[in-house]
């Protein structure tokens, strides 16, 4: 693809993603300029920012679907080393202890700040953050909004009207990034932009930057049942990855144990804040049955209660919350989806399963968001800073989103000051893949696949079976389908983590190693050239196992 061929946009910065990572970092940008211009007396040149999204301001992402709130040490009760404390339980043993601390720490400033932007908490009648309890964390700390929709909503609401009213931020809606593009060639030098589908006429359109930030989300959507929004679907990661970007902990995937199980897909979310209000988990028998796997019961971390509910249901059982001895008015979008499969929760027992809702894994940063490569940085959950480790505690998403995307803006501020020159990247080889049209058969399977042999509980052969399904989907898709290729590449990923961890640590569970590994105890980080290795040493072993899987891609 020349240069000529195709149409290009300059920016200071590119954002990529439009959730609360995304927009907070943008914020932090444009405030920091205008620091600069009045410390200086002077008119500085105002950056030119961009956000890249498919979606409208302030339209669907996993942040907006946010209901629990954040957590942050607020109350006079609570203190940081508590927090410290409850994140590194979870985290199962592999959370890096620097991330753990510096986002801890700098968690309550930013509440702060969020208040600032327009965020409306809700509080007592003295004005106090009214606080939440979720599960493993000692004490209530989790705040939540006034408003009735959600923290996550009410937040990106504050956020992207901030957005609106900040001149030095540009938003650009309906284009879906695609690839990343580098100074020297698709190897070579540092990334400098982003190559993107515009998705009215399918044109591609490259945005050259001096930093690109990555805050791409999750990848709830690469499996059959989830909470996430269906385009959340790792694409920013497969992106880095191609680009040669180390990648972290991609094994460790959260299911949130209480998805409601009422046909929806993405599955509407019952919110771990019911289980800290009280409500509980019966079988079909009305058995209460969580404290036969952990000592907490109902509160017990995400990863165990998940667990605890398949295994309920590989014995055939149906799984249910019992809300009704507990005031559910505070809890709007379980009424609302209740409602829809026309259940009370006051009254009906809610049918629940175990769905994907958080990734812990991503591209590899440190704490100021920068990857492996120059001019990259990522932010939120496509990121992995190590604050999750194995397992992640509720409601300490949003406080990483926030606090990373504003640290990862530090940084590519001071990062750009002193470039002068417009940035470059060579466009030899570079090409838009196609875009098949929806539906796309493949794209079910793999989300099939994911959920059946790298879900709740794996094995070796069911990994190694998957491996092979991926590779021959993803061989297909390479010059049919650029979104389903993406998607099968993170999936032989994640695949491949998760055989080479041969041990059940926080979110990933083995059936063949049970066990936690002390010699595994640390973090996993891998390249797309690495895994390849693996697939190729597979074969054929890692040949397509799913039935007439060879015929459905044909």
């Amino acid at each position: 693809m020349a240069r000529q061929d195709i149409e290009t946009k300059t920016a200071d910065v590119v954002i990529v993603g439009s959730g609360a990572a995304g927009l907070f970092a943008a914020l932090t940008l444009a405030a920091g300029q205008k620091m600069l211009a009045a410390d200086q007396k002077a008119s500085a040149r105002k950056p030119r920012i961009m956000v890249l999204s498919e979606k409208a301001l302030g339209g669907v992402c996993a942040s907006a679907w946010a209901q629990g709130g954040i957590a942050a040490v607020v109350a006079p009760e609570d203190t940081t080393d508590s927090h410290i404390a409850d994140t590194l339980k979870a985290a199962a043993g592999t959370a890096d202890l620097a991330a753990v601390k510096t986002l801890v720490e700098a968690a309550p400033r930013y509440i702060e700040i969020l208040a600032k932007y327009g965020v409306r908490f809700e509080r007592d009648d003295n004005g106090a953050y009214r606080l939440n309890r979720e599960a493993c964390h000692a004490c209530r700390r989790v705040l939540k909004a006034a408003a009735a929709d959600g923290f996550g909503a009410e937040l990106m609401r504050a956020l992207s009207e901030a957005v609106r009213q900040t001149p030095e931020i540009e938003f650009i809606a309906g284009v879906s990034a695609e690839r990343l593009l580098r100074e020297d060639g698709p190897s070579m030098g540092a990334v400098s932009g982003v190559l993107t589908r515009r998705l009215d006429d399918q044109a591609p359109v490259v945005f050259l930057a001096k930093a690109v930030l990555l805050a791409t989300g999750g990848i709830g959507g690469l499996y059959a049942a989830t909470t996430n929004p269906l385009h959340a679907i790792g694409r920013g990661v497969a992106m880095a990855a191609r680009a040669g970007a180390v990648l972290s902990d991609l094994e460790f995937v959260q299911f949130h144990p209480t998805a409601l199980d009422i046909g929806e897909d993405p599955a509407p979310l019952a919110t771990e804040a019911l289980r800290g209000e009280g409500a509980y988990l019966l079988n079909s028998r009305g058995e209460r049955f969580m404290l036969d796997y952990h000592e907490a019961g109902e509160l017990a971390p995400r990863d165990v209660v998940s667990r605890g509910i398949f295994a309920q249901m590989q014995k055939g059982q149906k799984v249910y919350l019992d809300c009704r001895h507990i005031d559910t008015a505070h809890f709007p979008a379980l009424i609302s989806a209740a409602g829809r499969a026309g259940l009370n929760p006051q009254r009906d027992l809610i049918p629940v399963m175990p769905a994907v809702h958080y990734h812990m894994g991503g591209i590899a940063t440190d704490l100021s968001g920068r990857s492996s490569l120059a001019g990259l940085w990522a932010a939120g959950e496509c990121a992995a800073t190590g604050l999750h480790g194995a397992n992640r505690l509720a409601s300490n998403s949003l406080m990483e989103a926030v606090v990373m995307g504003a640290r990862a803006a530090e940084d590519i501020a001071k990062d750009i000051a002193g470039k002068t020159a417009a940035p470059r990247a060579d466009l030899t080889g570079v090409r838009l893949l196609p875009a098949a049209k929806e539906p796309v058969v493949e794209r079910d399977i793999l989300r099939q696949i994911m959920s059946e042999l790298v879900g709740v509980i794996r094995n070796d052969s069911g990994l190694t079976a998957a491996i092979g399904d991926f590779a021959a989907l993803g061989a297909a898709a390479e010059t049919r389908d650029a979104r389903t290729a993406d998607m099968a590449l993170l999936c032989r990923m994640i695949a491949v983590s998760a055989l080479m961890r041969r041990e059940s640590r926080g979110g990933h569970c083995r059936s063949d190693y049970p066990q936690a590994v002390k010699a595994l105890q640390k973090r996993s980080f891998v390249t797309l050239k690495e895994t390849e290795a693996v697939v190729a040493s597979l074969m054929p072993a890692a040949a397509p196992q799913t039935q007439n899987l060879t015929e459905k891609v044909a």
